[in-house]
């Protein structure tokens, strides 16, 4: 494996009123190419304003964030959305489909914004949701769905741009024990197959125990010493 994404140093504040609320307070650790990564913490510790810079959603106070030879400091704004759409899937703990699209409508739309064409957006779409399953579902919308299958199709649409690393919220945090077991199997079936970079953030130390490396976030610090 080789590197992937480099973190050094990384801080985030907000300012509420005067006062500055420290949520990342250096941050420092390195993914492999096709590696599944865990970070586990309590709820609050910052996971997902980790989360949100990486996947170039906000931009940090202070170090760096480097994706290969990219480092994500020097984009504009608009050469940053763009490389969030290419190279970048997400996976949130609730699934945000669009609830006026059906499934292979709302795997489409991450294409779609990137400009391909619907034909070739909607044969890649349907690719995908026959891969995990859904091929007989491409035509129900989300309130059709069940939980699992709902974020099956969330999962898909991370997938639809043929994003480089996934980056995954507390996936299974809003399923069922067994539900959410499927969907992080899944996961980690694309991850063996298709060689995508994986990271996820949960407080659910049982799910991460069964990625290929966890570290721990303690008071909005990680550091895996590399």
């Amino acid at each position: 494996m080789s590197s992937f994404l480099r973190v050094r140093d990384l801080t985030k504040s907000f300012f509420i009123g005067k006062r500055e609320l420290s949520v990342l307070k250096g941050v420092n650790l390195t993914v492999e190419r096709g590696e599944f990564l865990a970070i586990v913490g309590p709820s609050g510790v910052g996971k997902s304003t980790l989360l949100h810079l990486l996947g170039a959603l906000d931009r940090p106070t202070s170090g760096e964030i480097q994706y290969g030879e990219v480092n994500l400091a020097n984009l504009s704004d608009a050469e940053l959305a763009t490389f969030r759409n290419k190279k970048i899937g997400f996976v949130f703990q609730f699934h945000h489909l669009l609830p006026e699209f059906n499934a292979l409508e709302n795997v489409m739309i991450p294409a779609l914004i990137g400009r391909r064409s619907r034909e070739e957006a909607g044969q890649a779409a349907r690719q995908l949701l026959e891969e995990i399953g859904l091929g007989e579902r491409l035509c129900h919308k989300p309130g059709e769905l069940s939980g699992g299958e709902q974020q099956r199709v969330a999962v898909a649409r991370a997938l639809a741009t043929e994003a480089e690393v996934v980056l995954a919220d507390e996936p299974t945090g809003n399923l069922d024990t067994k539900t959410g077991d499927e969907v992080f199997h899944l996961l980690q079936r694309l991850n063996r197959e298709r060689g995508l970079t994986f990271l996820m953030v949960t407080h659910n130390e049982g799910l991460a125990a069964q990625a290929g490396r966890v570290l721990y976030m303690i008071d909005g610090r990680v550091d895996d010493g590399r």
